[in-house]
Formats: structure tokens, C-alpha cells, sequence
């Protein structure tokens, strides 16, 4: 007979079937808004949490610690640098003591040839007068050099004045005339002057 029945309302027996299907679609979809939500609250706590970490104050001794390496690493890095100069300055002097004078004895090797060239010439010459010329122009180039290196006579001539700084009185000699009495008469050894400093003073007579 329940058979008969259920053939008979068809339609009463899908509003039934409805009403049971209908609490479990709306559970799972519940359940489905509530893993959502939380699954949100959890993005949103890890955010706060990257947040907080990234606001939060360094270790001032880490601060510290990194200050004090790069400051080690700039006075290791100057000493280098220092001892570097301080090297090639010591090789420099050292080189300008033992080498400095290598300019002006090169200098001096053409006039040293052409004195020996006179006098190799001079054992055997027979015009005097032109081996007197030879030895002038030997004498010439020496002294040009000279000047040219800064070399300079100290002026010594008779009348000049008597200066104690660069003449030294041998002796003095009764002056030939009143206006010489004080003053040079004649020189002995000339004097020389490198630029402006006295490397010989000039031995002069001086008259009284």
C-alpha cells in the first residue's frame, strides 16, 4: 500500500528528498566561510608578525660591533698606504745620497777627456802658443760649467770691500794707497759660492 502511495505523490516524495539534502549543503557551505576566515586571520597574524620584526629596533652592539670593524678596516688599510710612502721616500733619499752627484761628474767627463788630450799633446808639442790656447779652452768649458751648475766666484778684486762672511784676511799689508786702507789689496785663494751659499771663502790680503 506504501507503494501505491509513493506512486501516487511523486511530488511530495521529492519535497521530502529536498528538505534532507537541503541542511547538509548549507553545513558544508558553513564550514567552508569558516576555514576561509581563518585561513584570513592567519594570513593577517603572519603579516603583523613580519611587520613587527622588520620595526623592531637593531642590536645596538651588533651596531657597534659593525662600526668598529669598518673603522679597524680604514686605520689597517691608511697604515698600509703610510708605510707604502714612507718606504719609496726612504728608497728616494737613499738614492739621492748615493747617486746625487751622478748628474755633475757626468758633466765633467768631456772636459776630463779633453785634459788628458792636452796633455798626451803636451809631451810631444812643439807650437807652445797653441797648447796655451788648448789649455785656455779646457779652462773655458770647466768654468762654464760651473756657472751653469750654480757656481759662482766670490768677487775678491783689489778695492773691494772686506766682507767677514766671505773673506777671510791672510794678512794685512800696508795699503799702496789711503783709499785701499780697510779694504782688499790683493787675493790669495779665490772663494766660491754654491747659489747662495759660501762653499770656500776667498783668502785675501787686506790693507792697514
Amino acid at each position: 500500500m506504501e507503494q501505491n502511495i509513493n506512486e501516487q505523490n511523486p511530488e511530495l516524495n521529492n519535497e521530502e528528498t529536498q528538505q534532507v539534502n537541503e541542511p547538509t549543503q548549507k553545513d558544508e557551505s558553513t564550514e567552508k566561510v569558516e576555514s576561509d576566515k581563518v585561513e584570513d586571520a592567519m594570513d593577517e597574524a603572519k603579516a603583523e608578525n613580519a611587520e613587527a620584526k622588520s620595526d623592531a629596533p637593531a642590536d645596538p652592539l651588533a651596531e657597534l660591533q659593525a662600526q668598529l670593524d669598518a673603522q679597524r678596516d680604514q686605520y689597517l688599510r691608511l697604515m698600509a698606504d703610510f708605510d707604502n710612502y714612507r718606504k719609496n721616500q726612504l728608497k728616494k733619499t737613499n738614492d739621492l745620497l748615493t747617486y746625487g752627484g751622478e748628474e755633475a761628474f757626468k758633466k765633467l767627463l768631456p772636459i776630463i777627456d779633453d785634459f788628458e788630450r792636452a796633455v798626451e799633446h803636451n809631451e810631444k808639442a812643439e807650437d807652445i802658443e797653441a797648447l796655451r790656447e788648448g789649455f785656455k779652452l779646457i779652462y773655458g768649458k770647466l768654468k762654464t760649467y760651473l756657472e751653469q751648475s750654480g757656481v759662482s766666484v766670490i768677487a775678491a778684486s783689489a778695492g773691494d770691500t772686506f766682507d767677514e762672511t766671505q773673506h777671510e784676511a791672510i794678512t794685512m799689508f800696508p795699503a799702496p794707497a789711503p783709499e785701499l786702507k780697510g779694504k782688499i789689496v790683493d787675493c790669495a785663494t779665490k772663494g766660491y759660492k754654491y747659489k747662495d751659499k759660501v762653499i770656500r771663502i776667498a783668502k785675501v790680503v787686506v790693507g792697514e
